[in-house]
């Protein structure tokens, strides 16, 4: 069976870089005007008092210090918290997308790392969490700007978008269908964050990644990763979820519900999914005749600092260190299914010839996508 590599990578950073410093601020200005307003309706217990937080809290309970977001300007303003326009947008819904926008500077990247020209690439996938389009397929539309080949699609996993992005494309060039795939995974998701909600207005930021695989015996960059195997689970559940599809336009009185907004139930995310990664995990290297003291670097899912450490710790039997699992969301915060990729990318230079490694997403759906890596 012909051996698949990743031959590039690239990572997308958006512009306006946002503390919790000034998340608080605003989300804490809302609070007091809020409990101010409903003072009476509060006293009769008609209304719950709302909680201000503080940048203390949200790094003890995620991990989390900043984010990046495409325009950070409404997040940070009292009166607005809600993600505006940003001055990229286009002028119309036809416009090309801020998400294809995004996709478009990981992807020039993870192309240049792999030594090719669009030209050689003959697959684009687009697989992303949420959506700022729907048709035509933005895949598409990256297709026709980067001027790639053959043919391009949307398709979307949670917080495994692009592991699963990923392991399509591998049976695609396998099979003889594709030649060289272009995965992208571009997570505009700041504009579904409720910022008026404590537990959850912090927990997001943009960011876009790319992958490049094809032939091991076609490749010719540096740093190339083989893909030794893989292995995929769901499980349906709505402890992580955003509603906002089709239904809302049948139901407009709806549309600024919260309800429309991410929200999670972490600590029952925390309880049912974490032990389902952990035996995936673990089964997936028995398979390979492995045990977790031949992984040499773990790049994991990158949601919440609690969740890593937990994860780490019980397939250590020990605290990891960050050379071994190493964090970015304390930078990026949640980037759903971006985390893992851009801990990749970072994080992958000092990997040596013969090493072997674990990609490992987990999250909304539930989802679990682990990849075995061998650096070549």
């Amino acid at each position: 069976m012909t051996n698949i590599v990743i031959s590039g990578t690239g990572v997308f950073t958006p512009p306006d870089a946002v503390s919790n410093e000034a998340l608080v601020e605003a989300y804490n200005s809302f609070v007091e005007r809020y409990n101010t307003d409903n003072a009476d309706a509060i006293t009769a217990g008609e209304k719950d008092a709302l909680m201000t937080s503080t940048a203390a809290f949200i790094e003890k309970a995620s991990g989390i210090k900043s984010r990046f977001m495409m325009d950070g300007s409404g997040a940070i303003d009292s009166e607005i918290l809600k993600t505006p326009l940003p001055d990229c947008a286009a002028d119309n819904n036809m416009g090309t997308p801020v998400q294809v926008q995004m996709a478009l500077g990981a992807a020039k990247e993870a192309i240049a790392q792999a030594g090719l020209a669009p030209e050689d690439i003959d697959m684009v996938i687009l697989s992303s969490s949420v959506w700022e389009r729907f048709v035509p397929s933005m895949a598409t539309e990256i297709q026709s700007i980067l001027g790639t080949k053959g043919f391009a699609f949307d398709m979307a996993m949670g917080c495994s978008s692009a592991t699963f992005g990923m392991s399509t494309a591998h049976d695609a060039i396998q099979s003889g269908m594709a030649n060289k795939a272009l995965i992208i995974t571009s997570e505009y998701i700041t504009p579904v964050m409720n910022y008026k909600e404590r537990d959850a207005h912090f927990i997001f930021g943009d960011a876009a990644v790319a992958m490049v695989l094809e032939r091991e015996t076609e490749a010719q960059s540096k740093g190339q990763f083989r893909i030794r195997s893989r292995r995929l689970f769901t499980e349906f559940s709505t402890n992580i979820r955003a509603s906002f599809g089709a239904r809302t336009l049948m139901e407009q009185d709806k549309i600024s519900d919260p309800d429309q907004l991410f929200s999670q139930n972490g600590r029952t995310v925390f309880r049912e999914l974490l032990p389902s990664v952990i035996d995936l995990v673990e089964s997936h290297l028995k398979q390979e005749n492995l045990t977790v003291s031949d992984i040499r670097r773990m790049w994991l899912h990158q949601a919440n600092i609690n969740m890593n450490q937990f994860a780490t710790r019980k397939l250590l039997g020990r605290d990891s260190t960050n050379d071994e699992a190493p964090i970015i969301l304390d930078k990026y915060a949640n980037t759903a299914g971006a985390g893992c990729i851009i801990a990749f990318h970072q994080y992958k230079d000092d990997i040596k010839s013969g090493d072997i490694c674990l990609l490992c997403s987990f999250g909304a759906s539930y989802s679990i996508g682990s990849f075995i890596l061998e650096c070549i």
